[in-house]
């Protein structure tokens, strides 16, 4: 962990035990311990504890990220209860507010002094345990959410068949470190909007820069779960979200040109009504990273390249094939077994206007099975012309599409890169929209934050990500490179698998 984190974590810390010190003070002085107890970090907490007779290992548990927080609440409450505070209302004032509430109660004449035994004697009604249950419950869940892992669900065939529509799988956060919310005023287990009232699920009164601890870096060809970039700003309407982006609207708008498609939209709020969301509450996706930071990628013909060699391809990608077989008749069902293919399936398979030439989507390891088996005379991919996939950045100096792009330079933090007309395009965003600087041209100029300037030190890593099913995959050839802020954790395991019914084989199936 850096130094900064843990010194913000140390600040934290001394900022619970420090701010209710006043009311301790009172608090001890009524119970008939020394006041000055109470302005000693971790020795006042310490006091609590011994006055109550409970338990050392709580005391412990103050010193671990996170974890001690809530300790720190934990005897808090008992300290309130010592003096006859029982109600839910009062134990949540005490945990969360303290700094308020033991002031408030100190100086109170009539407050009496009742000691640990009255909180042994005390017996919650059956509706308190209750919501101490799920109070609990609700906290341990959310803290596991946001530090430890994290459940995801497969909504489209993005990856497969590395993973499949209905997969449900686990985002270890501890894999690259966990991140923590910015907006930590939120609804538990909602991303970001709230069911049936279809509203905001969280509050921005308070933000938390970009913080992650005990950072682990992403590995080329990881499978990730991270917030979707281009979600960043949203049309609110359902047929549009992550079905039709914001900025592919803008750039048909305008012809092409996504400032004056912008001015459009921006005119029309009825039409268009829309939402800006913080990294930590956009949308969640899957991919597979096949770029880190510093590496160069190209894909020339539908293959894809890192630093100038063939990249990973992973066993169960697929990628559409023109198979010609020798003029024999087709089984279907050793297509299904062998080859994964379903003849019924369009998407899998079509006939086409040459003779024993079928259009067929491959794994790479059915590929390989079919190219040994002598069942293909002839394989080529598909190949998607620019007309038909027009890729990243959507400008006339890079007319990439899906199957020819690049080279492209992933960026790296604290590396500089010279801004020029040919890749201006290519970083724009990261510079003005990811790590906060003013950025435009005027009279052949760059001036970034109000300073004429070609040079720029990027902030963060990035990541290029791309799906496994590289001809149906809206990934970063659409939309650019995924920032260091928006990982979100590892693809570890399928927990659960559905298709009419459970896919018993795909339950805790390891993600490679």
């Amino acid at each position: 962990m850096p130094i900064q984190q843990f010194l913000l974590l140390l600040f934290i810390q001394l900022l619970l035990l420090l701010l209710p010190s006043p009311g301790i003070y009172l608090l001890f002085q009524k119970s008939g311990e020394a006041g000055w107890k109470a302005f000693i970090p971790f020795y006042n907490t310490w006091t609590i504890l011994k006055i109550g007779k409970r338990k050392k290992w709580i005391f412990i548990l103050q010193f671990l990220p996170i974890i001690g927080w809530f300790a720190t609440m934990s005897i808090y409450i008992d300290l309130a209860r010592y003096f006859g505070k029982f109600r839910f209302y009062e134990n949540t004032l005490a945990a969360l507010f303290p700094f308020f509430y033991f002031p408030y109660l100190g100086m109170k004449r009539k407050l009496s002094y009742l000691g640990p035994d009255s909180v042994r004697e005390y017996k919650k009604s059956a509706l308190r345990e209750w919501i101490d249950a799920g109070v609990f419950a609700v906290v341990a869940a959310t803290l596991i959410r946001t530090f430890v892992f994290e459940s995801f669900a497969i909504p489209t065939g993005s990856m497969e068949k590395t993973l499949l529509v209905n997969d449900y799988l686990f985002a270890s956060k501890l894999s690259y470190g966990p991140r923590l919310p910015n907006t930590p005023l939120a609804f538990p287990f909602v991303q970001n909007t709230l069911p049936v009232l279809n509203s905001k699920s969280y509050l921005e009164w308070i933000k938390i820069p970009y913080t992650r601890w005990f950072v682990h870096p992403v590995k080329r060809n990881d499978v990730v779960v991270f917030n979707f970039p281009e979600g960043d700003t949203t049309i609110d309407k359902e047929e549009y979200g992550t079905k039709v982006l914001y900025y592919d609207v803008i750039r048909s708008l305008g012809n092409g040109d996504p400032e004056s498609g912008r001015k459009i939209l921006l005119s029309d709020p009825e039409e268009y009504p829309l939402i800006v969301r913080p990294v930590d509450k956009l949308d969640l996706f899957v991919k597979r990273c096949v770029a880190v930071a510093g590496d160069t990628l190209q894909i020339r013909e539908g293959i894809l390249y890192v630093n100038g060699e063939k990249a990973f391809l992973p066993e169960h990608s697929q990628t559409v094939y023109y198979v010609e077989t020798g003029g024999q008749p087709l089984d279907d069902q050793v297509l299904k077994e062998e080859y994964q293919v379903n003849m019924d399936n369009s998407e899998e398979f079509q006939t086409t206007d040459k003779a024993n030439v079928y259009r067929m989507l491959l794994t790479n390891d059915a590929l390989e099975k079919m190219k040994k088996s002598g069942l293909a005379k002839n394989i080529r991919s598909e190949i998607y012309p620019n007309s038909l996939a027009p890729a990243f950045p959507f400008d006339s100096k890079h007319p990439w599409s899906f199957d020819q792009f690049g080279p492209l330079w992933v960026p790296r933090k604290g590396r500089t890169v010279l801004l020029n007309e040919d890749n201006y395009s290519l970083y724009e965003r990261i510079i003005r929209t990811y790590e906060g600087n003013k950025l435009f041209r005027r009279d052949g100029k760059i001036f970034i934050n109000d300073r004429a300037t070609n040079l720029y030190t990027f902030k963060m890593d990035y990541f290029w990500m791309m799906g496994d099913n590289r001809h149906n995959s809206l990934d970063s050839r659409d939309w650019g490179f995924v920032p260091e802020d928006h990982i979100v954790g590892k693809a570890s395991t399928i927990f659960m698998s559905w298709d009419k019914g459970l896919r018993w084989e795909r339950i805790f199936k390891q993600i490679y």
